[in-house]
């Protein structure tokens, strides 16, 4: 898979890996946080570790501090397109 990360893929992947449903509109809200999905640390460890599988590139540690979907496309993108 390429990037960069989406609304759509993140939306898909957070109800695969962790079992959250949010639509990719409720994503883009930018005071939407993740635990107002629902989505902790154990889950988002998830979400990075298939996100790390279908891009082919390890994600830095940072990505998995991030509280919102918001910071975390900005933070994932930019580490994809940076090769970081």
């Amino acid at each position: 898979m390429n990037g960069p990360l989406t609304h759509e893929v993140l939306a898909e992947v957070m109800k695969s890996c962790a079992g959250v449903t949010a639509r990719p509109e409720q994503l883009r809200d930018p005071d939407a946080t993740f635990e107002q999905f629902g989505l902790d640390s154990l889950g988002l460890l998830g979400i990075v570790a298939e996100l790390e599988r279908r891009f082919e590139f390890p994600l830095g540690a940072d990505v998995d501090q991030c509280k919102t979907p918001r910071e975390f496309l900005e933070t994932t993108n930019s580490q994809l397109i940076s090769g970081v």
